[in-house]
């Protein structure tokens, strides 16, 4: 569970967490599959997984993607797992290999080909001919990752062995020892412990999740106390719900001593997939409440499944989806594997990649000193799962310092507001703190993260009411000067206390109007420490600290919805803070920073501003200031058709939908393709083909309310959806239109059965009206994105 002796910057792992170089930290990972997406874009995607915080890829090797047919593995194109790797390692990413066989992932058979299952060996068992062709299988990943492990200065700082396999420890090491005799390295060795797993014991790091919904559980089920746990804080690391759907009997209490590893995660709902029998709804907020009660509760690996969405292939000889027809128990789309992501299917950026970011860059630059701190639960906390009343916090900390965690989200039960809320802290090294100076209200729907002792550069905060986000230099070249960012949480005011003997010279921001100090000086507190309240957050709120050493540091305080557009990366030769609506990427360099937006006038600000003048094509840069950052806001030469309603032309009407039928396990199957042939409303959408000539993406966007969703080119299916009450994007370019192939696409949409033993949000379940059946397209839209590279000039 280490890299060799003499490896650059050695992983290593402890009890309680991973360290690297000798040093802790706490990784992020995100999950997705290369083998589901184009690898023309691979590269674009990467680093829009890097600019949301995460600082590690998994990813399946789904076996069925590269050997269908047996005896003709292949590892080109869209399967270069090398080339994927590599990219990985070319922008600072770590690479997780989930390797199998059996891996789950929704795909047909778990990802065993089907000619593995024709009886001549027993798959997922110590039997020698089922062996012998994962060996052929582990060979030929270990020649593709061959030279890329971290002892040998790559990228691949994992390998995952099997998946979900909770009752055959001695099968689990045999093919760990397998994939190391055919040449596969890696410090670290993981396995799912989720469901009572047995493992063999300090062999394989266990691994854990938690989801906010699941599509496995049955139709007629409600939300699951598995699911709603999650929205706790707790020192449980099993998820017994993860998979239960595909285990014969209640599994064993598990072997591990859980004390000897490090809380880990590699499979943190980012969202959730949809079957035919239950949709789940899953929002940003809910994505990013259950990872914050993670961390609170002890998480030094923070791994999410999946993070970007992706498309199946094809498939030569079947279709390569988890389905009825195949002996699993779910239906779900032959092709979308969008999974409500946070970035999705085509790349689309959603809310929680934007919920999710100031946790990472977080863990990214307080994770050192967060991973040794221990979880420690109060005292008064909720009866069980379904309490909703008692106000749910956590406290890391290392005796002396520490991070409070708070979470009043909950998805489908909103929890109340908390009123005369103060937290009373007795530190195991002897302090008591209390915060805030005044009792405040937490409002429902909040959760964040406040810093209690934090130490930047000799200024102690010995409290604060915003969240830290991250560190940066204060301007190019300014030596000993720090500014650390932090985030107000909307409705509870923002109050710094910092030890009055790490101050030696303060300047504040004037305070909101009204405020009864009526000056922006600090006050002294009962307990000796400088306080500041009445501040009003925003990107000209700063609080400028000079300590009694020497050093300068910056206090800069954000409102909610300017945190909201936080980014922080590598950009023109320094570490830098950027504020923008829009996708924002990094790469170190004259070009170093990427906006994809379809706004017609979009904008970002930047602390610290450059010192030459950033420039980019096809627009001009206006600068203005924003507060303390520098704001650039592009002015385009030509205007730009963000969003243009598209006519969708009826071709067929819908006809009468037969009865659902429903598999051997008592779920709603999938409508057959003989359906779609006779009840399928059929449109005709054409894409004007000024939208398609340029570089942009180009994103269409249906609304609209039903069952099933199938989109064809030439005939060919290229695109499909189940309705849960999200829009349905297709991304035309990805679906071949343009360039010689087509400025049209067919829809075929089924009604929704009134009757249809299907599972959805009651937020957007239709009101049928009394009729059998319903099918509505509201609206069409094409949305235009534009990849604008903004450069330093000369």
């Amino acid at each position: 569970m280490s890299d060799a002796p003499g490896a650059p910057n050695p992983v290593a792992v402890t009890s309680g967490y991973l360290t690297r170089a000798g040093r802790p930290f706490v990784p992020v990972s995100g999950e997705f599959h290369y083998s589901r997406y184009p690898r023309e874009h691979w590269e674009r995607e990467l680093l829009k997984i890097k600019a949301g915080g995460i600082t590690a890829v998994a990813s399946y090797l789904i076996w069925i993607h590269h050997e269908e047919v047996e005896g003709r593995p292949s590892f080109e194109g869209n399967l270069d797992v090398r080339h994927f790797a590599e990219l990985c390692a070319r922008h600072g990413l770590d690479f997780v290999a989930r390797i199998g066989p059996w891996v789950h992932a929704e795909t047909r058979n778990g990802g065993l080909p089907d000619w593995l299952l024709d009886g001549r060996c027993e798959p997922r068992t110590d039997d020698a001919a089922y062996l012998a062709h994962v060996r052929r299988w582990f060979t030929a990943i270990a020649e593709e990752l061959r030279g890329l492990d971290t002892g040998s200065g790559g990228p691949l700082l994992a390998v995952q062995i099997e998946n979900e396999l909770y009752d055959a420890p001695g099968h689990l090491l045999t093919l760990k020892r397998l994939a190391q005799e055919v040449g596969l390295r890696a410090p670290l060795w993981t396995a799912t412990g989720w469901g009572g797993a047995h493992l063999p014991p300090d062999e394989l790091l266990p691994l854990f999740g938690g989801y906010p919904e699941a599509f496995w559980a049955e139709a007629e089920d409600g939300w699951d106390d598995t699911c709603r746990a999650h929205f706790h804080f707790s020192h449980e690391r099993d998820d017994p719900g993860i998979g239960a759907d595909l285990r014969e009997e209640d599994p064993r209490r598990s072997n591990l001593a859980l004390d000897r590893y490090p809380s880990a995660t590699c499979e943190l709902g980012g969202g959730m997939a949809a079957a035919y029998h239950r949709r789940p709804l899953v929002d940003g907020d809910d994505v990013a409440a259950l990872a914050l009660t993670k961390i609170g509760g002890g998480s030094n690996w923070q791994g999410y499944y999946m993070y970007h969405g992706g498309t199946n292939p094809p498939g030569r000889l079947t279709p390569l989806q988890e389905s009825q027809d195949t002996g699993y128990p779910n239906d779900l789309p032959r092709l979308s594997y969008d999974f409500q992501a946070p970035l999705g299917e085509f790349g689309q950026y959603r809310d929680g990649y934007h919920r999710l970011r100031a946790q990472h860059l977080m863990l990214a630059d307080f994770g050192e000193r967060l991973a040794p701190m221990v979880s420690v639960l109060p005292e008064a906390r909720p009866d069980d799962c379904r309490d909703r009343h008692t106000l749910r916090w956590a406290l890391r900390t290392d005796g002396r310092s520490g991070f409070l965690f708070v979470n009043n989200h909950q998805m489908y039960e909103p929890l109340p507001d908390h009123q005369d809320v103060r937290f009373h802290l007795e530190l195991p090294g002897g302090a008591q703190v209390t915060l805030p100076s005044q009792p405040v209200t937490i409002p429902s729907g909040a959760y964040f993260c406040w810093p209690v002792g934090l130490e930047v550069d000799g200024l102690r905060i010995a409290w604060a009411t915003a969240q830290p986000v991250c560190r940066i230099p204060a301007g190019d070249g300014a030596a000993r000067r720090t500014t650390l960012v932090l985030v107000a949480t909307e409705g509870v005011p923002v109050e710094l206390a910092l030890e009055a003997d790490t101050v030696a010279d303060l300047t504040a921001p004037a305070p909101l109007p009204g405020h009864a100090d009526g000056r922006a000086e600090p006050r002294t507190d009962a307990d000796g420490r400088l306080l500041l309240t009445g501040l009003r957050p925003g990107t000209d709120c700063r609080v400028t600290v000079r300590t009694p050493g020497g050093a300068g540091v910056d206090l800069l305080v954000l409102d909610a919805a300017s945190g909201a557009g936080l980014y922080r990366g590598r950009l023109w030769g320094a570490d830098r803070v950027v504020l923008s609506e829009e996708g924002v990427t990094f790469e170190d360099g004259p070009a170093g920073l990427t906006l994809h937006s379809g706004a017609p006038r979009p904008s970002f600000a930047v602390l610290p501003a450059p010192a030459g003048t950033p420039e980019v094509a096809g627009a001009r840069l206006e600068a203005a200031a924003d507060g303390c950052l520098t704001r650039y806001t592009l002015r385009p030469d030509a205007p730009i058709a963000a969003a243009v309603p598209l006519a969708l032309e009826e071709l067929r009407p819908a006809g009468d939908v037969p009865p659902t039928t429903v598999g051997p396990g008592g779920r709603a199957r999938t409508p057959g393709d003989e359906v779609f042939e006779t009840a399928a409303a059929v449109y005709r959408l054409r894409v004007p083909e000024e939208l398609l000539d340029g570089p942009d993406q180009v994103l269409l966007r249906v609304e609209w309310t039903g069952d099933v969703g199938r989109a064809y080119r030439d005939g060919r299916l290229v695109a499909d959806t189940f309705w849960q009450g999200r829009p349905w994007e297709l991304d035309a370019r990805a679906l071949g239109l343009g360039r010689d192939g087509g400025t049209e696409l067919e829809l075929r949409l089924l009604p929704l059965r009134a009757d249809a033993p299907v599972h959805l949000s009651e937020r957007v379940r239709p009101d049928f009206g009394g009729a059998p059946a319903v099918l509505a397209v509201h609206t069409v839209t094409a949305l235009t994105t534009r990849a604008w590279t903004v450069r330093l000039a000369g």
